[in-house]
């Protein structure tokens, strides 16, 4: 074999190499973005159902005005969070102002054994759920994704597709290693 056929076979094993970690790298941006546009469609599910919930417990509890307005502001902050670390402060917000919506459902016992409060209220639960479990694979996505982009060589190709760690979608006070340890 002569030495400019074994250059070509380097250069292609290298451009193979190359085209590989280029495409994990697109695969993985891609998926993190339609996890968290999954993130965002959970999230939606529960905006929407905040009103008919709110409108459903004035319909007992005429009075407790402040902590409908409360809900009201802190389901509008959720709504116009943009970024991952944006959001899990404002739904972090959203899911106080909803705690003291609930203590003011005990005050009502016949509202707690309305049907439509009970079905918004495992809908709700339901909710919650889904968006844990698609925060969940955004984070690990996130996390595989992150880890690519910093690990040589593949960082050289990282720079140059401009590729750039995503932030992962925690709640306040939540540590990255917890996320680890969830995951595995």
């Amino acid at each position: 074999m002569s030495i400019g056929f074994i250059l070509i076979l380097i250069a292609l094993a290298i451009l193979g190499w190359g085209v590989l970690n280029y495409n994990r790298l697109v695969k993985l941006g891609a998926r993190a973005e339609a996890l968290w546009r999954d993130i965002g469609t959970q999230l939606k599910r529960r905006w929407d159902l905040i009103p008919t919930l709110v409108e459903t417990i004035k319909a007992y509890a005429t009075q407790e005005k402040e902590v409908f307005e409360q809900v009201e502001l802190a389901r509008a902050r959720a709504i116009d969070a943009s970024t991952p670390k944006e959001q899990a402060i404002a739904e972090e917000g959203l899911k106080e102002a909803l705690r003291s919506l609930f203590v003011v459902v005990e005050n009502y016992p016949e509202l707690k054994s309305d049907q439509e409060f009970l079905g918004l209220q495992q809908t709700m639960e339901k909710v919650d759920d889904a968006v844990q479990r698609s925060r969940t694979y955004y984070n690990a996505v996130v996390h595989d994704l992150n880890t690519r982009i910093r690990i040589f060589p593949q960082s050289l190709i990282a720079n140059m597709l401009n590729l750039e760690k995503r932030e992962y979608y925690m709640r306040p006070g939540e540590d990255k290693r917890e996320l680890h340890r969830a995951r595995f």
